[in-house]
């Protein structure tokens, strides 16, 4: 899968959190779309007339003020003109994250170029998002007045389940799942899985290893327990890993290269761009060049330990039914932040 960046535009109606620093801390957008007209890439703040129409049921939450956290909810509208150009704000940025998440377009499909250093810091807190700096009074406040009160982490980017809701997947601990992440229906995240940010998968998949930034796993693909993805960071590598359909990533397993279809990494056997495998043609070569092959099982000879790449036609991956069931629904709504 290449990253080939829409050239449409998006709108989005939602809800921002505004810090009594002015910071915006996050925006939840309830409303949605993928535009061919939008004349430029800005945010506006709702005028009192048009937040009743634009955010329905939701429009009661615009204008609030919370004296716990100090902030207050704005109603915003959010305009994207290219999802090619680079995100503008913190706005911009968080309606990329939604239509990644609401399935309206696939990872690396919108520019995220520079997204993290747009974003704030920020404390997610069972009450919604604060300053990192206040949420110690906040929870000792809350616990003079008996009041649950928990933080989840200090992060930038929010776990996808307080915005977006993805009908049709299971995921085991919601925390491990960021926004921006995206589950095709058929998907099960268990405990230990993770899904990062503009990552995930196209079809039914079972992830129980860790889908790092930008990688992406094809349908019916299994991550094993404890495997890696390396994904895309800041000052990293920019290769963009791939998993391809009906693939196997064993337990403690890892990969640094993309693989075709019908393809198995050998459990506890981690591939880097640079590592030396060995063919059945006796030829060695930098893995790098076998990335994107189909029909390749990746292990190391328990005789000689060698690393080797052996043609195989075997079907690697029998994912339960009762685990990857599927749904037309694309998503439920929630509250957001």
């Amino acid at each position: 899968m290449e990253s080939r960046y829409l050239t449409t535009g998006a709108e989005g109606f939602g809800l921002a959190t505004v810090s009594n620093k002015n910071t915006v801390l996050d925006t939840w957008y309830p409303f949605v779309s993928l535009r061919s007209d939008a004349a430029g890439s800005a945010t506006s703040e709702l005028t009192d007339s048009y937040i009743a129409e634009s955010l329905g049921k939701w429009a009661r939450r615009a204008g609030q003020w919370d004296e716990r956290r100090a902030v207050r909810t704005i109603a915003v509208k959010t305009s994207i003109a290219s999802l090619e150009e680079s995100p503008v704000d913190i706005h911009d940025v968080y309606l990329r994250l939604h239509l990644i998440s609401r399935r309206l377009i696939q990872p690396r499909q919108a520019n995220l170029t520079g997204f993290l250093d747009l974003m704030a810091d920020v404390a997610w807190t069972t009450l919604g998002p604060c300053e990192p700096s206040q949420a110690l009074d906040i929870l000792h406040s809350c616990r003079a007045e008996r009041i649950p009160f928990d933080v989840h982490g200090t992060f930038k980017v929010p776990r996808m389940t307080d915005y977006v809701v993805p009908d049709g997947v299971w995921i085991e601990d919601a925390d491990r799942v960021l926004l921006g992440a995206h589950l095709a229906c058929g998907t099960t995240v268990t405990a230990e899985g993770f899904v990062g940010v503009n990552a995930g998968t196209t079809g039914p998949c079972m992830i129980e290893g860790r889908i790092s930034l930008g990688a992406v796993v094809g349908e019916l693909s299994d991550i094993g327990g404890g495997a890696s993805i390396m994904g895309t960071t800041s000052g990293g590598g920019k290769h963009q890993v791939t998993i391809g359909k009906r693939c196997l990533l064993g337990a403690n397993a890892g990969i640094g290269i993309s693989l075709g279809d019908d393809c198995a990494v050998e459990a506890g056997l981690y591939l880097t761009a640079g590592t030396r495998v060995r063919l059945s043609t006796g030829e060695t070569v930098k893995a790098i060049e076998l990335s994107g092959r189909s029909g390749l099982l990746y292990r190391r000879n328990s005789q000689t330990g060698r690393i080797e790449a052996l043609a195989s036609t075997r079907s690697w991956v029998s994912l339960h039914p009762s685990l990857h069931r599927l749904s037309p629904q694309p998503y439920l709504v929630t509250q957001g932040g």
